[in-house]
């Protein structure tokens, strides 16, 4: 399976939280990226998170539009994302949505990993292109 490593700059936009009953708050926010290396490209994400009263303990769900090129293929694609923190133990899944690549991307499958290291962002996404 292939395989594209990069680093990506995050910006983040809040928006005002959804109150639920006994006091939880889903958080909103709008991410825009710029990937650069074998993927460069831009997108946006929409993401929800709650957080728990138990410190380490949270959860986010997010879609994300994808556009540029990887590896020199044009297109656009689409991931969702999905996390738990289990009291400081990360888990997260980062898919690339079935059919939903666009251009030289189209047939695109694969998932990305993302580490943080010292405040700077790098992904690495395992993909794969059937026609």
């Amino acid at each position: 399976m292939p395989q594209a490593k990069g680093k990506f700059d995050v910006t983040r936009t809040g928006e005002p939280p959804y109150e639920l009953p006994d006091g939880f708050a889903i958080g909103r926010n709008r991410f825009d990226k710029k990937f650069h290396g074998p993927l460069e490209a831009t997108s946006s994400m929409l993401m929800i998170a709650v957080g728990t009263e138990t410190k380490g303990s949270a959860a986010y769900v997010a879609i994300e539009h994808i556009t540029g090129t990887l590896e020199g293929r044009a297109g656009t694609f689409v991931v969702t994302h999905k996390a738990t923190m289990n009291r400081g133990a990360p888990s997260m899944s980062i898919t690339v949505v079935p059919d939903s690549g666009t251009g030289a991307l189209t047939g695109l499958s694969g998932s990305i990993h993302i580490d943080i290291v010292d405040g700077a962002h790098f992904y690495t996404f395992d993909y794969e292109l059937q026609a």
